[in-house]
């Protein structure tokens, strides 16, 4: 196997993972940190006294440190990056990827889908968008960190699917604390509720590919049940909450959406035509 120079800036938990899994994987790996002691848990490492010296070490520089002040100032103090790779797999929005991407040309965007103790095994999965070339070139690379997948010419594309799933899991999240609160309020404990949440949470996503078909297509043909039905539900599950003393907020918020649908003339169709009312425009809620 070909092995290669690579830097990483950044040692925070995530940082630590990826240096450890290019080590492991036989690559000459030289390290940055703010505070340097962080080197001392990976021992093969190249440890450098500064940025611009961890950046000559490397054509491919990998980018982990967090918030998007953070990277501009760490890639401000690399000096020369002409030639080299920039592989940025810090969190931020896809707005700053593209701005990034101005930058610096041959600039990868990397949104990881995985925790830090699954770095550099089957179990992790990494998005990447930007410069299509440098990709190519250094895929054998970046999947000795986890499955690699190219999203597209766009620098904002990996930080958006971040983004997007984020929104999914702490929309699963708060609907399992919800329902949760309403069992508590019954003197049910939240353990016992787990099976039939994961249940629901496996039929929900079975409808998945269905329903994101629909989306692409534009067409919403009920298959389980009318968005007449689904209101219904919700309307249950928002009385239910206001007679236990729970918060009705978010299934309030759920049964708003789907009213909208309904008078936009989509209760006949399947709960996927609500996706029509997140889709209006909306002011940013501080």
């Amino acid at each position: 196997m070909t092995k290669h120079a690579v830097t990483v800036l950044g040692l925070g938990l995530m940082g630590q993972a990826l240096a450890g899994a290019l080590l492991r994987a036989g690559h000459t790996t030289t390290v940055w940190n703010r505070s340097p002691g962080k080197a001392d848990a990976l021992p093969g490492a190249v440890v450098a006294g500064s940025v611009a010296e961890a950046v000559a070490a490397s054509p491919v520089v990998i980018v982990c440190v967090t918030g998007s002040a953070a990277v501009r100032e760490v890639l401000d103090a690399a000096g020369d990056l002409d030639g080299r790779v920039v592989v940025n797999l810090s969190s931020g929005a896809s707005r700053e990827a593209r701005e990034t991407a101005a930058r610096h040309g041959r600039y990868l965007d990397g949104a990881i889908m995985a925790a830090p103790s699954d770095i550099g095994t089957p179990a992790s999965a990494i998005v990447y968008s930007g410069n299509r070339a440098a990709f190519d070139e250094h895929e054998h690379l970046l999947r000795d960190l986890g499955a690699a997948t190219f999203l597209g010419d766009d620098p904002g594309l990996a930080a958006l699917h971040e983004t997007a799933v984020l929104g999914l899991m702490y929309g699963i999240l708060n609907g399992f604390l919800h329902s949760a609160a309403l069992l508590r309020a019954a003197g049910v404990p939240a353990e016992s509720f787990v099976p039939f949440a994961g249940a629901g949470i496996e039929t929900v996503a079975a409808w998945l590919p269905g329903y994101a078909r629909q989306i692409d297509e534009g067409r919403y043909p009920p298959v389980d049940a009318t968005l007449d039905t689904h209101l219904a539900a919700i309307d249950q599950v928002v009385q239910e909450s206001v007679a236990a003393g729970v918060d009705s907020g978010p299934p309030a918020f759920a049964r708003e959406l789907a009213r909208r649908a309904v008078a936009a003339g989509h209760g006949g169709d399947s709960y996927v035509s609500v996706i029509e009312q997140f889709q209006a425009p909306d002011k940013e809620r501080s």
